[in-house]
């Protein structure tokens, strides 16, 4: 055939040393390997019979490309070669042969077969990294192996192996798996507990939501304790979305202390925007559950005092500084404050004017814009993530990204600069995606929508 006859006729073009035009040649004649060997070794074009061997898949051609870079000393090229040609056996002895088998793991990623992690995991087995081993034994699907070894690494893989164990136990559906974990998470395997929020990620994982929720409201509540509002605000706005996600009604304990802790950290936007009644307002609500807040209990009061006298809320500024005078706060004013206090102990000024009254969106009883229980249809009320008063049906929007309610007049006024963020989800907010709902869904936040 003429295709053999060109090849003869090139054959000969190469020992002439037109190396280019045998190539053109060879390919012709559909000789590929021929053209890969002359790319490779005469003119030096490397990446002429990569493209080659990837087009063609031709394994013998492959084989040489690798055996190229193998005497390069390129041994990660090589195996990549060996691996895009699918000779994954090939590329897993020089993986372990020269000590690469981290590389020879990145380049298969997720498209290898499950002898093929099994090899690796083996591979890592005999090299005692319980880790990596671990984690292939995961991709191979071998969930109880994969759990035996992530739950042996050593203490700084702690981390990256949960991350990998939960995952697999989530999909295992085993409950001898998952006693097994959470065991190892109480730290009944190796006597260390492990950070809660584990056993908050495998009940996520396994869809247990419920037994996450009370998890969520353990965490929060270490948090908490510790004086990390913000992130004990955090842990329970996420699960509170994630329970909204499922449909599953919200806890009481949860809805409360995240109402808590939100109005905590109302306090300080509005102080500085020097909107001092409405940091008062949701001061005198934390103050009025202190106990949640050991930590802080001294500076609270003390801000609460300070706060509404500032707004002309006196009785209540009384009240609170003669919780101060107790003698376990007494001692731990701050000297700052110390003298103010005593003076408003002293010399009592208890006027103040009465708070606001709106109607509740519920039944239409009016009371005051900060109580969110209404005495009158007994419901426990949505509130404006903006100012924590309760929330008017009248004057509703929501947060674009997280969907809770404000105020949609105080929200307007809020985001008037544009680079607000949400005061829940801390998103940014435009005041052109704040729209005023005319219908909104009362309950919707609470996990029982309807059944208000």
């Amino acid at each position: 055939s003429s295709g053999i006859n060109a090849e003869c006729h090139y054959g000969r073009g190469e020992h002439d040393g037109k190396f280019k035009e045998a190539a053109k040649a060879y390919e012709a004649g559909k000789d590929y390997d021929s053209v890969i060997r002359i790319n490779l070794d005469n003119l030096r074009n490397p990446k002429e019979a990569v493209r080659i061997v990837q087009e063609t898949q031709s394994v013998d051609g492959a084989r040489v490309v690798a055996k190229f870079f193998q005497n390069l000393g390129d041994y990660a090229s090589a195996i990549q070669f060996l691996v895009v040609s699918k000779c994954n056996d090939e590329a897993f002895t020089l993986a372990e042969e020269h000590n690469q088998m981290a590389q020879y793991a990145e380049i298969i990623g997720d498209d290898a077969t499950a002898d093929d992690y099994i090899a690796i995991a083996k591979h890592y087995e005999a090299h005692g990294k319980p880790l990596q081993c671990g984690n292939f034994f995961f991709k191979a699907g071998d969930y109880a192996k994969a759990l035996h070894y992530l739950i042996r690494v050593p203490p700084n893989d702690v981390d990256a192996a949960l991350d990998i164990a939960i995952e697999a136990v989530g999909k295992a559906h085993k409950d001898s798996l998952t006693h097994q974990l959470i065991d190892y998470l109480m730290g009944e395997i190796d006597g260390v507990p492990k950070a809660a929020r584990y056993l908050f990620n495998l009940y996520m994982s396994l869809k247990q939501y419920r037994e996450a929720a009370r998890t969520a409201i353990i965490i929060a509540k270490e948090d908490q304790a510790s004086g990390s509002y913000r992130t004990a605000h955090d842990v329970l706005f996420e699960m509170y979305q994630n329970l909204l996600q499922q449909k599953i009604k919200i806890p009481n304990e949860m809805v409360h202390n995240l109402m808590l802790l939100h109005s905590y950290i109302l306090v300080k936007t509005h102080v500085k925007r020097g909107d001092h009644l409405t940091a008062a307002r949701m001061l005198i609500r934390v103050a009025s559950n202190i106990s949640k807040f050991p930590s802080h209990i001294t500076q609270i009061l003390t801000s609460t005092v300070i706060e509404c006298y500032r707004s002309g809320l006196r009785a209540s500024a009384f009240s609170y500084a003669a919780m101060l005078m107790r003698p376990e706060y007494r001692s731990q004013i701050d000297p700052k404050w110390k003298k103010k206090i005593e003076q408003i102990v002293r010399k009592p000024d208890k006027v103040e004017e009465e708070e606001p009254s709106d109607p509740c969106p519920q039944c239409g009883a009016l009371l005051p814009q900060t109580t969110i229980e209404c005495g009158e249809c007994k419901n426990t009320l949505p509130y404006c993530i903006v100012t924590g008063r309760h929330m008017l049906k009248a004057d509703w929007t929501e947060c674009p990204h997280c969907a809770w309610p404000a105020l949609h007049s105080v929200f307007l006024e809020f985001a008037k600069d544009n680079k607000t963020l949400c005061p829940i989800c801390n998103v940014v907010v435009s005041t052109d995606q704040l729209k005023l709902i005319e219908q909104p869904n009362l309950y919707a936040k609470l996990g029982e929508a309807g059944d208000g």
